[in-house]
């Protein structure tokens, strides 16, 4: 079952929601958690629609928050952050395996770690 949360976005709001109201989540977490998970999002390559949908965070505040318009040196460090512990993770299952493989997936999570900090 599919946890929904209350959205940002008030009666009043011109906008669309995005995903459309049948589909999308409601989030009630306070703007600094959802800025946290965004950037825990982003740092997976997320695509900005599917947090919306999966988290009911407001399309509009991950946009801004991608574009650099609302918190961005709080937004790049979180993000640097989840980058540099999902590269950890990714080395420590290289770990687990030996020989070639080892060294490929070692190599891989290195390359996009290294590409990836670059956005």
């Amino acid at each position: 079952m599919k946890a929904c949360y209350k959205t940002v976005m008030s009666v009043d709001d011109p906008r669309t929601p995005c995903p459309p109201y049948g589909y999308s989540c409601f989030c009630d977490l306070p703007v600094e958690r959802q800025i946290e998970l965004v950037a825990e999002f982003h740092a997976y390559r997320i695509r900005p629609t599917r947090i919306a949908y999966r988290l009911g965070i407001d399309i509009a505040l991950i946009e801004s928050l991608l574009a650099g318009e609302f918190e961005a040196s709080r937004f790049e460090r979180l993000v640097k952050h989840y980058r540099t512990r999902r590269l950890r993770q990714r080395l420590g299952a290289a770990d687990k395996r030996r020989g070639q493989a080892a060294y490929e997936q070692r190599q891989i999570a290195l390359r996009e770690f290294e590409l990836n900090t670059g956005l």
